[in-house]
């Protein structure tokens, strides 16, 4: 077997422990993942301490290296993000963002509405225009319309002014990413969806809280009933 590298080891058992082939509670020892992987002592420790501190698994004296259960798992890690929307958990890993989404979007845009900068504020017109335009040609599913997609929730999530709130821009845009990247955006956008993005910029724009937030939660819910039909 060709010798892994401390990166291509972490891939490697994460995506184990996400699929479920390492299961919660499996015990592992570094003498054998150091076997098994043809690698040093010193890249099995690496690659485990990189995976302990996303609580996916824990070392403890005299009983080895334990799986721990997805409820400890550092959920809005990007890279976690990658393996399960490479393995069997996509389905619920897309779902999972998408309620997310539904939890803290309608607030950033409402805090957006009051914060934004008026350079934010025209772009996410533009970025809403870019889409509407992008959706009513069909291209719903092309790397342009991906990219402009990504930077409107990215700028809501962003001007909203709130740190804790941006601090989720990475994760969210991997999963919008993966569910591209996986066949599971249409060509043609869901027209509610679409009227209701333009409708929140639109709102963002001219400073009206109510609106951005309650027209973001009508995007987000016929997104979450779109990915729910798809998947």
């Amino acid at each position: 077997m060709a010798r892994a590298s401390h990166g291509s080891l972490v891939d490697a058992i994460g995506m184990r422990v996400v699929d479920g082939d390492l299961p919660a509670g499996h015990v592992l020892t570094l003498a054998a993942l150091e076997e098994e992987y043809a690698v040093s002592r010193t890249v099995v420790r690496e690659a485990v301490r990189v995976l302990e501190a996303m609580g996916m698994l824990e070392q403890r004296r005299r009983v080895g290296i334990t799986v721990r259960p997805a409820a400890h798992w550092s959920a809005l890690d990007t890279r976690l993000i990658g393996w399960q929307l490479a393995g069997r958990r996509r389905d619920q890993l897309i779902v999972n963002t998408t309620e997310l989404r539904a939890a803290i979007e309608p607030v950033a845009a409402r805090l957006s509405a009051r914060r934004a900068t008026d350079l934010q504020r025209g772009e996410l017109l533009r970025l809403a225009e870019q889409l509407e335009r992008l959706g009513a040609a069909g291209l719903g599913n092309s790397p342009e319309y991906l990219a402009a997609d990504i930077a409107f929730h990215d700028l809501i999530l962003l001007s909203s002014g709130n740190l804790m709130l941006a601090a989720a821009r990475a994760p969210i845009a991997a999963a919008i990413e993966g569910r591209a990247m996986h066949g599971l955006t249409p060509g043609i956008p869901n027209p509610d969806a679409l009227d209701n993005h333009v409708a929140t910029a639109a709102a963002i724009g001219r400073a009206d809280a109510d609106a951005a937030e309650e027209h973001t939660r009508r995007y987000v819910a016929a997104v979450l009933s779109e990915v729910r039909l798809t998947i």
